[in-house]
């Protein structure tokens, strides 16, 4: 029998999360230790000084719509008129493309944010039509490098930035704090930060290190914002305290699905709002698209699911237009139902088929992807996330390719969830342990909330509720110790007396004034 942890088990393994203990904002790197930060900062100064056009490019996710609002938001405290575009995923593709070359001639100093590393034959038009280029991004590096005035993105071997995994508008909140210092200006850094939290949760960074001393500020200063937009979705959301859970699965998918349905400028919009109408207007939008999109998510993962091969390694399912602004949604659902990585493709009845791609578990999606490139026309992305486009008649040598170089990887599938912390028994389960995982606090990527598993539990209660029934009450008993449990979104059926294991997360409900212990039940394994 496995050994059960204590309190004090559970301490030393969230302590063993963070190697450098928790770090504050004192303890940011310098601007300048990115690569080329100082040159990029002494080219925008002198764009300003010369009253130059400035245009920022962005991209329509919640990393791009983020970046792209805190550039706007700091060119217009400092009062100068810029042009911004985020490329409309439908019409424009990814970043910066030689699709969007056209609506930003006569700029003379275009510069990217949360895209760009890979735009080589747009950074070559750009060139052609004297426009100076600064990149900032934050994706690996392709082996070609686009030839441009300046390249900000931690990811490359000369850079002496010392952390690997940040997100865009991290290195655009970088860009204004230096820029901030050259033109020896002052302007409240905090504001900003609020807006870069978003992103880092929502651009799923590890919550370690510099990343998490910037999600709790940042959370301290949404939680105290005056930004309009901000207002309205507490608002709405009827929070007087966001969490980054807030930020994770009702804020970010709000922000995503501008630009999942029609258009990501909607989103930057919001952000940007000055006043509360503005913002209530622009909130109501953005549930449109999300109530949409929840709904297209819905019909394309039942198509998916219908057409996936259980012997495949790697799932890959297409279908005649199949909506492209929620194909790495279906993707990543897929993938999590099935435990396998599964690309969703979305045939645009032209001989073309473009989509997004997610990974699961061991496997490096990018590094199988890449092996397949003979096959593909445009390919990108990391190791958990990729997009990609290639011809129908190269779909069946992909997929051939795709699960072979997934079998040459020996991956061997985690049997145990590993974001299991360990057994713990009914009697460990106390406020002190609660107060133990909030001193953790954010949890998200790298951070994951602590799981625990209890053996050999008896269920005492299992009644559905819900409006449909699709939730689940139960109580459990261990060794004469009764706790209340509730599962979200299942339709298993469960009976009373029987003895199982059950994967959890600890959760103080609050309610009419009382405080009361509950499982977030994950998994309930009936023997």
């Amino acid at each position: 029998m496995t050994k059960r942890l204590t309190l004090s088990d559970v301490e030393t393994l969230l302590q063993q999360r963070f190697k450098e203990g928790f770090l504050s904002l004192k303890d940011l790197p310098h601007p300048s230790s990115f690569k080329d930060m100082d040159k990029a900062t002494k080219r925008i100064v002198e764009a300003i000084k010369n009253r130059e056009k400035i245009t920022i490019v962005g991209d329509y996710d919640v990393d791009g719509v983020t970046s792209t609002t805190l550039m706007r938001l700091f060119f217009e405290e400092i009062d100068y008129k810029i042009e911004w575009i985020i490329p409309n995923r439908f019409k424009d593709g990814y970043g910066l493309s030689a699709n969007i070359i056209p609506r930003i001639l006569g700029t003379d100093l275009a510069i990217t944010v949360d895209n760009g590393i890979s735009a080589v034959y747009a950074a070559k038009l750009c060139k052609e039509q004297g426009i100076e280029l600064i990149i900032t991004d934050h994706h690996l590096l392709a082996p070609e490098v686009p030839e441009c005035f300046a390249i900000i993105d931690q990811k490359q071997e000369e850079c002496t930035f010392p952390y690997s995994d940040v997100c865009g508008a991290q290195i655009a909140w970088y860009l204004i704090a230096s820029l901030k210092n050259a033109l020896g200006i002052k302007i409240n850094m905090m504001s900003y930060m609020e807006l870069v939290s978003i992103a880092i949760i929502a651009d799923m960074m590890p919550l370690q290190h510099i990343n998490r001393a910037m999600v709790e500020a940042g959370l301290k200063a949404l939680n105290n914002s005056t930004k309009p937009a901000i207002k309205a979705f507490k608002e709405h959301s009827q929070k007087e305290n966001l969490s980054a859970e807030d930020i994770g699965f009702f804020l970010a998918p709000l922000l995503n699905a501008s630009g999942r349905m029609e258009d990501a400028s909607f989103s930057v919009d919001f952000l940007a709002s000055k006043n509360i109408y503005d913002a209530r207007v622009r909130l109501e939008k953005l549930i449109t698209f999300n109530t949409l999109r929840k709904a297209t998510e819905q019909e394309l993962t039942s198509k998916a699911l219908a057409q996936v091969n259980p012997e495949d390694d790697v799932i890959v399912v297409e279908g005649k237009r199949w909506h492209e602004g929620v194909v790495g949604i279906v993707a990543a659902r897929v993938a999590r139902q099935h435990e396998k990585p599964c690309i969703v493709l979305s045939n645009n009845g032209e001989g073309t088929l473009k989509g997004s791609g997610r990974s699961f578990g061991a496997c490096d999606l990018f590094s199988i992807t890449d092996g397949c490139r003979m096959h593909l026309e445009k390919f990108g992305g990391h190791q958990a996330a990729i997009g990609l486009s290639m011809r129908e008649s190269s779909l069946e040598a992909f997929k051939t390719q795709i699960n072979l170089n997934y079998a040459q990887n020996n991956y061997v599938k985690d049997v145990i969830d590993p974001d299991i912390l360990g057994d713990i028994s009914f009697s460990e389960i106390s406020f002190e342990l609660t107060t133990c995982i909030k001193k953790y606090e954010p949890y998200g990527q790298g951070n994951p909330t602590p799981k625990f598993i209890s053996k050999e539990v008896e269920i005492l209660q299992a009644d559905t509720i819900g409006k449909e029934g699709e939730h689940l009450r139960f109580s459990f008993v261990q060794e004469g110790i009764i706790m209340a449990g509730v599962q979200f979104k299942t339709r298993e059926v469960y009976e009373v007396g029987s003895v199982v294991d059950v994967v959890y997360t600890v959760n103080e409900n609050h309610f009419r004034g009382n405080v009361t212990l509950q499982l977030m039940v994950e998994k309930v394994i009936v023997k």
